[in-house]
């Protein structure tokens, strides 16, 4: 089901150096604004829950899930180049496992990674609150990678639609709305980490129960829908 070939050229196309600059900027917003926050107000836990959660998880985690969910296989479809991968003897479904399994690494590590480093910044991890919202980041990769790479392969205005995903629903409406809540990748990655870490400052509106399982059904069935819309796109040859 994992392909290095496919991986390597997807880990290739996803850090050019272009996309890696855009992949960096946020990261790197996120822990000087950390820096600046811890000057002016010292270590504070509701401060640090209140950046990494309104920063971080709603809206830095779901834009670089975009990038490179998005980013493993819409352009590759749109310049053509994926016929490449079609031509060679592959199983779709492998391609696209592989894919998603190379965007969900890039968006952990350019999301969960600098979340810890900025929670620790802010409060040291008081109140394991740079963990919890750590958790939060790498459960809510899987998804938004599945979501944006499924969006990727039916969509060539993927970036669009998932940047209005990433910025109107889950940083808005996600946040303020609440029957829109349930239907939030956020919420749901709030509620494992509020059961990983049993702290008051991560909290979320969604049982464990109903998290867990949304999350799984998502990301199985965006994978699967995915794979199956691959197969749909011919080669010239094949027709």
């Amino acid at each position: 089901m994992y392909d290095p070939t496919v991986a390597r050229l997807t880990y290739r196309a996803l850090l050019g150096r272009r996309r890696a600059l855009i992949l960096g900027a946020l990261p790197l917003l996120l822990i000087v604004i950390a820096v600046i926050v811890r000057g002016l107000a010292g270590a504070d836990d509701q401060t640090a829950a209140d950046l990494l959660g309104g920063l971080a998880l709603a809206t830095m985690v779901p834009i670089i899930g975009v990038i490179a969910g998005t980013g493993a296989i819409g352009p590759e479809i749109d310049d053509g180049s994926v016929v490449y991968l079609l031509s060679k003897p592959i199983k779709r479904p492998t391609i696209i496992f592989t894919k998603l399994i190379v965007a969900i690494a890039v968006t952990m590590v350019f999301s969960a990674v600098p979340t810890l480093i900025a929670g620790f910044v802010l409060n040291g991890n008081g109140q394991q609150i740079a963990v919890a919202y750590t958790v939060a980041a790498l459960v809510a990769s899987i998804a938004y990678a599945a979501l944006f790479l499924l969006l990727g392969t039916v969509s060539r205005h993927a970036v669009v639609f998932g940047l209005v995903y990433a910025l109107v629903w889950e940083a808005l409406f996600g946040s303020l709305v609440e029957g829109a809540r349930t239907l939030s990748v956020q919420q749901w990655s709030l509620a494992v980490a509020h059961e990983v870490t049993g702290g008051d400052f991560v909290v979320s509106d969604v049982s464990l129960t109903t998290a867990t399982v949304l999350l799984t059904a998502v990301t199985v069935l965006a994978t699967w829908y995915a794979g199956q819309k691959l197969r749909t796109l011919t080669l010239a040859g094949e027709e």
